[in-house]
Formats: C-alpha cells, sequence, structure tokens
C-alpha cells in the first residue's frame, strides 16, 4: 500500500496500479525496458494489473516473469470496460495510468489518474480526466515511488 495525504486535495490509500499497455508502458507492442526493473519495484507496494486490447498481440510474451496481473480486452467497448474493471477493484484504492482516448474513464474512475505523453502522445479527453500528467512512464511511476512530487503538485 502507498498512503499519501495531499493538503487540501485528499488522503491517498492506494493499493492497485491499473495500467494500459501500449502507448503508456510499451511502444509498438515492445515493453519499455526500463520497466523490467521498475515494476517489481512498484510491485513491492501495488497490485499491478495491466489492460490492454493487445493490438501488436505481444502483450503476454513481453511481461512475462513481471509480477503483473494482464487482461486481453475485446476491442469493442474498452473504455467502458477499463472503466468497470476499476470500479471492480474500489476506485478508492486505485491508481490508473494511461494515454488513450479509451483511457479517460479509467482515470477519472480512479481515486488518482495519471496521464503519461510518450510517443504515442495523450488523447486531449484523457488529459482532462488526469489528475496528473506526466512526460513518460518513468516519471509517473516516480511520483508513486516518492510521493512528496505528488503532495508539490497537487496540493492546494
Amino acid at each position: 500500500m502507498i498512503e499519501i495525504d495531499i493538503p487540501g486535495y485528499r488522503k491517498l490509500q492506494l493499493t492497485d496500479l491499473v495500467s494500459d499497455y501500449n502507448g503508456t508502458l510499451a511502444v509498438d507492442g515492445i515493453l519499455l525496458p526500463c520497466l523490467r526493473d521498475l515494476l517489481p519495484e512498484i510491485a513491492a507496494h501495488l497490485r499491478i494489473h495491466v489492460l490492454t486490447a493487445d493490438t501488436f498481440g505481444l502483450a503476454a510474451a513481453q511481461l512475462a516473469g513481471l509480477p503483473v496481473q494482464l487482461t486481453v480486452l475485446p476491442p469493442e467497448f474498452q473504455a467502458k470496460a477499463k472503466q468497470d474493471f476499476v470500479k471492480a477493484l474500489g476506485t478508492e484504492g486505485v491508481v490508473a495510468i494511461g494515454n488513450g482516448r479509451n483511457d479517460a474513464q479509467m482515470l477519472q474512475a480512479a481515486a488518482l489518474g495519471i496521464a503519461v505523453i510518450q510517443r504515442e502522445g495523450a488523447s486531449a479527453e484523457t488529459l482532462r480526466q488526469a489528475d496528473v500528467a506526466s512526460l513518460s512512464i518513468v516519471d509517473a511511476l516516480g511520483l508513486l515511488l516518492n510521493p512528496k512530487r505528488l503532495i508539490a503538485t497537487l496540493r492546494s
């Protein structure tokens, strides 16, 4: 669990990380190499769930051996499926990370929504629903490992 008390905002008690795959953890279906070390570090604090349509068919192989639960979603109604997944976990304990338009509802439903803007870009709708935007997945996960960064960004 990660607990963060953000003055003037809210107290977060995070138990689960729900992440998009393509555009967030991967580029063109290939997991970003830096995540092989970073995901286990996050998993020491949070259960990690990866949601994807698996456009490139590589997610299972790329995530093999990492402490993540992979869920492959059908290509239709992904936004709703991702939002429903977060709700089923219990929104108050979830941090969600994504970049695509189909991630907007997931980020909005989570206690903490982080949009990432990497090579694939980020949907403007997703940016509007996010609590925080980061320029990379490494920076986004760094917010969780270094909570004072989140406090500095979100306090009011």
